[in-house]
């Protein structure tokens, strides 16, 4: 038997006037989904423990299987094991976004306009890191690239602060949300004047394009210690997401990962070949398990993006689990399938919501039953529900 997730990262959303009352996930066309639905388990899990923010570190914690409350230590720690940092006990480390703030008014005055800065490519992001990393160089402190905005600071025998993701305030004053820490504000006040006049920036300007004119720091945590995937569960498993924050999770979960060239954690992404890599994984390189990470719906959800979150939505359908299911079909091996996401990203609040999310647990043995579609409303009227959600993986996995 093989397992798959196929992790649709912010998917589900609130239903929309502009939809005639329909979610997001309601309006894509996702025929793979709605033809699994018709043999699937259909329900809701609660992905983030109450009192936790409902971020995609605790809810994939979740997902594969962690209570967050044993195991989460923050979200950065997370990143920095993906890209190879070597945290002490002592460390504290923060997600460094590369974020677009407006220009004219003084810093505390400015206000986020995308946590992204245009979905910047890792290329160019790098130069920038490279800049912040000579112009605000001091003693104790470390920049490490990631992926596209998402970036890395190490503070040496550091303090964990309670900081605000960008994303949680697009369009708001910044002022309230910068760090109280001296040293911290002082950095991210002068990431602007090193970035906004740097060429790169200059010439995304002059395309139309967001520029990455500033730093903001959020995430804080200390090195994380999670048990063995494989001693939980018995399965050798592999992740596959171009987001550092999940191969974070596989490094300390001490799953492989698979890097798929042009995935790239936007909505033009290399859908097929995360698809491709799955089955290749279970059927050709003796894997039990793949986890299959999808960042778009999530981004596009945060940009306040209707159509292009349905977009994303029906992508992951027909070209990830569509692909992934037909690859499995053609291999003859029994096969077990979850579709969810980790939380909802909800179009209307621009941010993630700690909403029980719907999933789908399709099992290729299984001829009857289901209840025909896939949605926010269909897994609402279930039977099945888990308000721990981090107990859906073990039942997923035919280990309850």
């Amino acid at each position: 038997m093989k397992y798959i997730v196929v992790l649709s990262d912010g998917m589900a959303g609130r239903p929309l006037e502009e939809l005639n009352g329909k979610t997001t996930l309601e309006a894509a066309d996702t025929p793979v989904m709605d033809r699994l639905a018709k043999t699937a388990e259909i329900g809701t899990a609660a992905m983030v423990p109450s009192g936790m923010a409902p971020g995609s570190d605790t809810a994939n914690l979740s997902v594969l299987g962690y209570d967050p409350d044993i195991y989460y230590t923050g979200r950065s720690p997370l990143e920095a094991l993906s890209i190879g940092v070597n945290m002490e006990k002592t460390d504290v480390s923060f997600r460094c976004n590369l974020v677009t703030l407006t220009e004219e008014e003084p810093y505390e005055d400015k206000k986020i306009l995308d946590h992204s800065s245009g979905e910047i490519s890792t290329k160019d992001a790098g130069i920038l890191l490279d800049a912040l990393r000579e112009g605000l160089k001091k003693e104790g402190y470390e920049f490490f690239r990631g992926t596209s905005y998402r970036h890395l600071l190490i503070w040496k025998q550091g303090q964990v602060l309670d900081l605000t993701p960008p994303h949680d305030i697009l369009t708001k004053r910044i002022g309230e949300y910068l760090p109280k820490d001296p040293v911290l504000r002082k950095m991210m006040e002068k990431s602007y004047d090193i970035l906004s006049g740097h060429p790169i920036n200059q010439e995304r300007c002059r395309q139309g394009l967001h520029p990455a004119n500033s730093a903001w720091f959020w995430g804080a945590g200390t090195r994380p210690s999670l048990t063995s995937f494989y001693e939980k569960t018995g399965k050798r498993g592999v992740m596959i997401s171009a987001v550092d924050l999940l191969k974070g999770l596989a490094v300390g979960a001490q799953m492989d990962n698979v890097v798929v060239e042009g995935a790239n954690g936007g909505l033009h992404t290399n859908y097929e070949g995360k698809a491709d890599a799955a089955v290749n994984a279970l059927t050709k390189d003796g894997y039990d398990f793949a986890y299959v990470h999808v960042e778009a719906p999530d981004e596009m959800g945060h940009q306040g993006d209707t159509k292009a979150k349905i977009e994303a939505i029906e992508n992951v359908d027909k070209r990830v689990l569509g692909r992934i299911v037909e690859g499995m079909e053609r291999s003859g091996e029994d096969f077990r399938i979850m579709i969810l996401p980790d939380h909802p990203t909800p179009i209307e609040v621009r941010t993630h919501t700690g909403d029980a999310v719907p999933y789908l647990i399709y099992d290729s043995r299984e001829t009857a039953g289901g209840i025909h579609t896939y949605s926010e409303r269909a897994a609402a009227d279930s039977a099945f529900v888990w308000p721990e959600g981090y107990r859906l993986m073990a039942h997923f996995l035919e280990l309850d």
